[in-house]
């Protein structure tokens, strides 16, 4: 959560409503063939231009201008060479510290710092861009959504995380639905040949965009995120590093090709230094207390309760999903106001109102109930004033379960408190480090020399794209992880 980008998100984005038109020809611009969409180009357009603003203020862009326009330019570089170089493509570097990258509709192309961070040469960038660029030419989010319309299920973007969690969505936000739609398998392959395409029409080498599949898959599965991995947003469609090692081959043989052979070190020293792993002044659990370095504020966590922490909102659910306690910035002047705009919702019932005070800070706490779909929601609200800021928690869970749960949300929202540990507020996040090697020999034994402890030995592996035993020689670069 930063201090910066955080709005109340109580209503989880749908990028489109329903169309005005059951049926359409687009045309595919990679097989030139007339094909049926139920969506129009202009609505593609219209969906990412609308999904764009809320991707950035639910994650955040990373404050790197130079290392964001690098991104940008060389993924403006491979749209010119897709087979729709007319439209408009935005790039977007996002402060993220998972791995992905991802499209939406229209050309909007997203990063996060996490994969950056994994990339090990400017080729396996310009691979993984020129596939979702090539998800962007292929139209495959609008395929994905057609297909939902004439099952009836609807134009909101694909499956919503934590499925458990569905009769809450009204009130989670973007962050406990984040919807991105997840490609099929073929999609999956037709982007990797896209990417190899456009990555060599560049003189890339898309043998390095094989490579990099196997970090991802040594990545493995992540959980307890807000922003899902590239395995879970990408299918494998199967023998893919085989696949596009035999596509790189062969877009290398066509005539044409030039190499540009780009120096491995000139990546490198651009993501030097680069955030690496989630940024402890955003926000981070230690002990079962949720500290904010940079807006100076702290709450308990409960045992066990899962925690995703985004530029938004901060969200805490409980082990078995039924209940929730969200934490936003509200935007009102006060508690009062801000509670006043709240009950002010459709579908909301008052059941206890009082003023009050947390911790010395002025506050209202509110006790509500809320009709959905699902059933009826009960919701404990506290409203509390710090610094220029009205803190919104919301606790709720289903009517009948709250009681389990009533005890719980007293105890966060009215733990709430201001830092004054030094330590917490001085907390500085971790950071990528390129290192020349002095003394080859292999990457354990290189990283040992260089002081990385026995715990991050196999983690710092797969970000150098190796495994401990390959060989490194005096002279080469490889990632640490420092200060």
């Amino acid at each position: 959560m930063k201090k910066k980008n955080i709005r109340v998100t109580l209503i989880g984005f749908l990028l489109v409503g329903l169309l005005g038109s059951m049926s359409s020809c687009t045309t595919d611009y990679v097989t030139g063939r007339k094909t049926f969409s139920l969506i129009s180009e202009s609505q593609e357009v219209a969906m990412g231009k609308e999904a764009d603003p809320q991707i950035v203020a639910e994650y955040g862009v990373y404050d790197d201008p130079d290392l964001a326009a690098y991104v940008s330019n060389l993924g403006k570089q491979l749209a010119e060479k897709s087979h729709r170089p007319q439209l408009e493509y935005t790039f977007r570097l996002l402060d993220s510290p998972v791995v992905n990258a991802f499209a939406l509709p229209g050309g909007y192309v997203y990063v996060t710092r996490g994969i950056l961070a994994h990339f090990n040469s400017e080729d396996e960038l310009a691979g993984v861009l020129g596939h979702e660029i090539g998800h962007v030419v292929a139209r495959h989010s609008a395929e994905q959504l057609s297909r939902q319309q004439l099952a009836g299920l609807g134009l909101g973007l694909g499956v919503v995380l934590w499925e458990d969690f569905r009769p809450y969505a009204e009130m989670a936000g973007a962050s406990l639905n984040l919807l991105l739609l997840k490609y099929s398998r073929g999609q999956e392959s037709e982007s990797d040949m896209l990417g190899v395409e456009y990555s060599s029409k560049l003189g890339y080498d898309a043998r390095d965009m094989a490579g990099f599949f196997g970090t991802l898959k040594a990545l493995g599965a992540e959980s307890g995120q807000s922003l899902p991995s590239f395995m879970s947003t990408h299918p494998d469609p199967g023998d893919r590093e085989v696949r596009v090692n035999r596509l790189a081959g062969e877009a290398q043989q066509k005539a044409g090709y030039k190499p540009l052979n780009v120096d491995r070190y000139e990546y490198l020293r651009r993501i030097d230094g680069i955030v690496y792993g989630d940024d402890p002044r955003q926000g981070y659990v230690e002990n079962n207390v949720f500290y904010h370095p940079e807006m100076r504020f702290q709450f308990p966590v409960p045992a066990d309760w899962i925690v995703m922490n985004t530029p938004s909102t901060v969200l805490m659910a409980s082990p078995d999903k039924k209940a929730v306690i969200q934490l936003t910035l509200g935007k009102a002047d006060s508690p009062a106001l801000e509670a006043d705009e709240f009950v002010a919702g459709e579908g909301i019932t008052v059941i206890a109102r009082r003023n009050t005070s947390v911790r010395g800070f002025t506050a209202v706490i509110l006790e509500t109930q809320i009709a959905s779909q699902d059933g009826l929601i009960r919701v404990l609200s506290y409203f509390i004033q710090k610094d220029n800021h009205v803190y919104v928690f919301h606790g709720y869970s289903l009517t009948e379960q709250f009681a389990g749960y009533s005890q719980t949300f007293v105890s966060v929202m009215g733990g709430f408190d201001k830092v004054t540990d030094q330590t917490v507020l001085n907390k500085q996040p971790s950071r990528l480090r390129v290192r020349k090697v002095t003394t080859g020999g292999s990457l354990e034994s290189v990283l040992r020399q260089m002081g990385v402890p026995e715990a991050k030995l196999s983690e710092l592996a797969i970000v150098n794209g190796k495994k401990l035993s390959d060989p490194v020689k005096t002279g080469e670069w490889v990632k640490t992880v420092g200060n």
